[in-house]
């Protein structure tokens, strides 16, 4: 009976074979980690550096920027050669578009609509030259790639560049030899930057910055605004100063050159600013 009973399970087993169909198990769609590059210049003119740490978020198509609950909400990226995220990051699948923002330097807790951030007063050494910088910038549609993400970013704050050039009464080397000091005065070094469109507006007190010096060159970071009409820069020439009186518009993303030409006459200097750089307008003027 034991033989009959193996024999009637195995001729079963083998006819209920023939109605079964099995599926070799599919492997589950491959996940695309985001990666990214970036052109990006800082203050100084040069390649980011070691340790910097820049912030992204990351928005699928069709959906817009948030405040919270986008795809990748401020993921912290460092540099050392490369961008490594803080924690790894990948695409929604293998089609979905999306838009990626990115700003410098990385903050926890922002508000992607009013963050708040503040140049220095003091920029006279390099160090708080470099701290005064922020950056902003957006790539969209992009599609899902193996390949690094190049987001472009631009300076979301002006550059004020005062040259100091010897005129009546100086030589260069009379002028080299000085005691001199540049101040630009009646600025506002508070500001609340938009995240989704990286617009920065200055809050807060007008006060003095001081540039740094750099290759005969004056320069400092300004939170974009117009000044009120008074002191805009303060020279010093051997412990008289030397007063420019105007209002002026500090532009994002705009490198504003002041040639200053120091005249002696009588006991005072005359100044003289030269046209912008960039601007196609003349904001000539003198002081005394």
């Amino acid at each position: 009976m034991k033989k009959l009973f193996t024999l009637v399970a195995l001729a079963t087993a083998l006819v209920s074979c023939d109605n079964i169909t099995i599926e070799a198990p599919q492997p589950e769609e491959q996940k695309i980690p985001i990666s990214i590059s970036t052109t990006l210049t800082r203050a100084t003119d040069s390649a980011f550096e070691q340790g910097d740490k820049v912030g992204i978020f990351v928005v699928n198509e069709p959906d817009t920027f948030v405040a919270s609950g986008n795809y990748v909400d401020n993921m912290g990226f460092t540099y050392s050669s490369k961008w490594t995220p803080d924690t790894p990051i990948y695409w929604l699948d293998q089609t979905t578009k999306a838009d990626f923002y990115c700003y410098y330097p990385y903050a926890e807790g922002v508000s992607t609509t009013a963050h708040t951030f503040a140049t220095k007063a003091d920029q006279s050494s390099l160090v708080n030259y470099k701290a005064s910088e922020f950056l902003w910038g957006k790539t969209s549609g992009i599609a899902p790639t193996e390949e690094a993400v190049n987001i472009t970013t631009n300076h979301t704050f002006s550059n004020a560049l005062v040259i100091l050039k010897p005129g009546d009464g100086y030589t260069e080397e009379s002028l080299a030899a000085a005691t001199k000091s540049v101040k630009i005065c009646g600025v506002k070094t508070n500001a609340t930057i938009n995240l989704a469109t990286g617009v920065a507006n200055a809050s807060g007190n007008a006060t003095e910055v001081t540039p740094y010096l750099e290759n005969g060159q004056y320069r400092a970071l300004i939170v974009p605004q117009t000044t009120a009409e008074g002191a805009l820069i303060v020279v010093t020439v051997d412990g008289v100063d030397y007063t420019l009186t105007r209002s002026m518009t500090f532009k994002a993303n705009k490198q504003h050159k002041f040639t200053v030409t120091l005249n002696k006459v009588s006991n005072g200097v005359n100044v003289g600013i030269g046209g912008w750089e960039t601007d196609e307008e003349d904001y000539g003027g003198s002081a005394e």
